[in-house]
C-alpha cells in the first residue's frame, strides 16, 4: 500500500518540473544564422485603437536562436524614437520566411506615430532588419 504513494509523488514532482519550464520540455534547436536578412512585406498597422496598436511585417528567417523578438521603436517625433515595444517569437527553423506582430500599448488618442521595426535574438543583438520610419494615428 505504501508503494504506489513514492511514485505518484516522483510523477507528480517530474510532470511539475516539465511544466514549470515549458521551453526546455520543447527544445528546438538553433539554426544557422541567416547572413543578410530583409524584409519582405510590410511593416503594416494591423489594428488601432485609442492607445493601443500591432504592427506586422514578414523576414527572411534571420536563423541562429530560435528564441526571438520583434521589435517597434516609436515614437511623436521621427528624429526621437526613443520608445520600444517588442514580442517574444519562436522561429520555425524550416521555415525560410518569419512573420512578427508586436502589440504596443499606452499610447496617446488621436496621435500620430513614428516607427521603424527590428527584430533580435535573446542577447539582444540586432539581426539587421531595420525598416524605413513609418507612421501610424491611434484613433
Amino acid at each position: 500500500m505504501n508503494r504506489p504513494i513514492p511514485t505518484l509523488a516522483v510523477t507528480v514532482l517530474t510532470g511539475g518540473l516539465l511544466l514549470s519550464n515549458p521551453i526546455s520540455a520543447q527544445f528546438v534547436p538553433s539554426a544557422k544564422k541567416a547572413a543578410h536578412v530583409s524584409i519582405l512585406k510590410g511593416p503594416e498597422l494591423e489594428s488601432a485603437t485609442e492607445n493601443s496598436t500591432i504592427i506586422r511585417w514578414t523576414s527572411d528567417n534571420p536563423g541562429g536562436s530560435p528564441e526571438h523578438f520583434g521589435v517597434v521603436h516609436f515614437g511623436t517625433d521621427s528624429k526621437n524614437l526613443s520608445q520600444t515595444a517588442k514580442s517574444h517569437i519562436r522561429l520555425n527553423p524550416t521555415h525560410s520566411y518569419t512573420d512578427f506582430r508586436v502589440r504596443i500599448e499606452g499610447l496617446q488618442p488621436k496621435t500620430t506615430y513614428y516607427y521603424t521595426v527590428d527584430s533580435m535574438g535573446p542577447d539582444g543583438r540586432s539581426d539587421g532588419v531595420t525598416s524605413a520610419v513609418n507612421t501610424f494615428m491611434t484613433q
